[in-house]
């Protein structure tokens, strides 16, 4: 990982802070949505805080447990160490849901609504997260101006694709967000989205195969689409109040589409010029 500055046994690095960031701009964008939907800002900051920590375990055990288990069996001193990298974004969905429907039981909050409040804000942060990543992607077949060259290799940057296509769902997400039918419904839209941005990506990634050409993230992926279709049924099925959508399906103005547009530039200039250099 590039080393922004260090103190001693301690550093801080490039993915840090864009992790940082990300989290950041997400939790604004969570609040402004917390508050057009009127819901408890104080309920909803401390449920992300949850997210965040339960999200992190659950990132870092599937990361343990499905790309590296053999070395981790050998080293289990070095399963805390995720200062040292390996982190896997599905494990931190998974994480992060969990922690989602313990608080809700406990706080006896509506799980779905609250799940549709941070879905764009959760994506937007991995969108801005993914530009500090250091994992590249396999070699190029063939030579694009965009490749990245290291050890003599042009490699794809895997982690910005995964990027632009993740700002791309957050405008469909937010151009979305006033038009859901039930709740719950923006939340499993992100998680198919998110879902068929990351079977994408890996198709140029080097990860553990499931069936060849299928990675381990690829299965994780498909059946989290699969998951949220069945989600979708059956709460579409339980929805009591037939709410009928007045205006557009999707609704987006032209200056959050050149604002997305300015973050999806600004991210490409950070990381072609800073971030892998």
């Amino acid at each position: 990982m590039k080393t922004i500055f260090s103190i001693g046994h301690y550093s801080i690095n490039v993915f840090g802070l864009f992790i940082a960031i990300g989290i950041l701009v997400g939790y604004l964008i969570t609040l402004k949505e917390t508050k057009r939907k009127e819901f408890s800002t104080d309920t909803i900051t401390d449920l992300i805080l949850y997210v965040i920590v339960f999200g992190i375990i659950g990132a870092r055990l599937y990361y343990v447990l499905v790309f590296n288990l053999d070395y981790y069996l050998d080293n289990l001193g070095k399963i805390v160490a995720v200062w040292d990298g390996g982190l896997s974004i599905q494990g931190a969905l998974i994480g992060g849901g969990i922690a989602t429907l313990i608080y809700s039981k406990i706080k006896k909050i509506n799980l779905w609504k609250a799940a549709d409040i941070m879905a764009p804000g959760i994506i937007l942060g991995q969108a801005i997260g993914r530009v500090g990543c250091d994992v590249f992607g396999v070699v190029m077949k063939n030579k694009y101006f965009w490749g990245v060259l290291m050890d003599g290799r042009l490699l794809h940057p895997a982690q910005i694709y995964e990027s632009i296509l993740n700002y791309i769902l957050f405008g469909i997400l937010w151009a979305r967000r006033k038009s859901v039918k039930y709740d719950g419904q923006l939340f499993f839209t992100y998680l198919i989205g998110f879902s068929i941005n990351r079977f994408i990506v890996e198709f140029f990634r080097a990860n553990p195969m499931f069936i060849d050409p299928f990675t381990v993230a690829h299965a994780t992926s498909a059946a989290l689409i699969v998951i949220s279709i069945i989600g979708l049924i059956i709460l579409k099925k339980g929805n009591k109040t037939k709410n009928k959508i007045k205006g557009k399906m999707f609704s987006i103005t032209t200056g959050e589409i050149v604002l997305i547009l300015s973050m999806i530039i600004v991210s490409l200039l950070l990381y072609y010029f800073w971030v892998w250099r």
